[in-house]
């Protein structure tokens, strides 16, 4: 069974045996179309080399994590509003990209936390950063001599077969029963035409914390009383049955939603994502986990 069969039957699994979280399936026609998906110029260097572009989006993927971390993180303003937390992130790795190029697999095995603070204008002592430097010193690693786009022809035109390597490759990637950033770096690569995958239709939606939290808002999930209080009041989530059931549901749902909508998962993905960053559901509290996998 491929990684992303198998995530489906997971949550499918996950989802039907929930106790805490349910799918109101009356709400799935709520979710609407929206734009079509697409990395924003400004904040992703999409006119560097393909070569270069594909490094910069690896390099993003292996720390496309921290949102447990985010309310402590230093936001880049724009117009005198803060951005995300994934924003500002990827946003500093775009800018460190333009100015200097990529790191070199040799500098990504050597990565210090206290650099990669500097690169991304935050605290030294921030507990993120040495995840953040032990995800790039295990691509480096996990890459070896190769280029990222070795590694993208690799995957022979598949972005199951390229996200199923991530995930075997480094242990910050091994989601089990989500995959979230492995399959979304091929996703990615796809999208910025990096990478030629036939196969993209075939991966799940990207469960994180803010599509589900789109989909609460949405009327499609419903949480029992103790855990939306619990999430409501702002209180962290350990790692757990939770968690994993919030995650399970929402791949769930999107299932039933993009077969409704007739589009890949990973389209409605950008969808929902892009409709959380919309004041009325950056307004009301999401989970929050401390993890590396989202």
């Amino acid at each position: 069974m491929s990684l992303a069969d198998a995530v489906r039957r997971s949550c499918a699994e996950l989802a039907a045996a929930a106790q805490q979280v349910r799918i109101d399936t009356a709400a799935l026609h709520e979710v609407q179309p929206g734009p079509p998906p697409a990395l924003d110029p400004e904040r992703h260097p999409l006119e560097l080399s393909e070569a270069d572009l594909a490094t910069y989006l690896l390099t993003v993927g292996a720390i496309n994590f921290g949102s447990g971390w985010f309310p402590t993180v230093r936001k880049r303003t724009v117009d005198g509003r803060p951005v995300s937390g994934a924003t500002t992130i990827a946003w500093a790795v775009t800018d460190r990209f333009r100015a200097h190029g990529p790191w070199t697999n040799g500098e990504l095995r050597a990565m210090r936390a206290d650099e990669l603070a500097d690169v991304l204008g935050q605290p030294r002592d921030h507990e993120l950063l040495s995840l953040y430097a032990q995800a790039l010193r295990s691509l480096g690693a996990f890459l070896g001599e190769r280029s990222s786009l070795e590694l993208t022809r690799d995957a022979g035109g598949s972005a199951v077969a390229f996200a199923e390597s991530l995930a075997a490759g480094m242990a910050l990637f091994d989601d089990r029963g989500f995959y979230k950033k492995a399959q979304i770096a091929a996703a990615d690569l796809a999208l910025a035409g990096v990478a030629r995958f036939g196969d993209v239709e075939r991966l799940t939606i990207f469960a994180d914390n803010l599509v589900p939290h789109v989909l609460r808002c949405d009327g499609v999930l419903a949480y029992d009383a103790r855990l939306a209080a619990h999430i409501d009041a702002g209180r962290p989530l350990r790692m757990g049955p939770q968690e994993r059931e919030i995650r399970a549901c929402a791949v769930h749902a999107c299932e039933q939603i993009a077969r409704r909508l007739g589009v890949p998962p990973a389209t409605l993905d950008h969808w929902l994502w892009n409709r959380g960053q919309a004041p009325a559901y950056k307004a009301r509290p999401r989970h929050r986990c401390r993890t590396v996998f989202y």
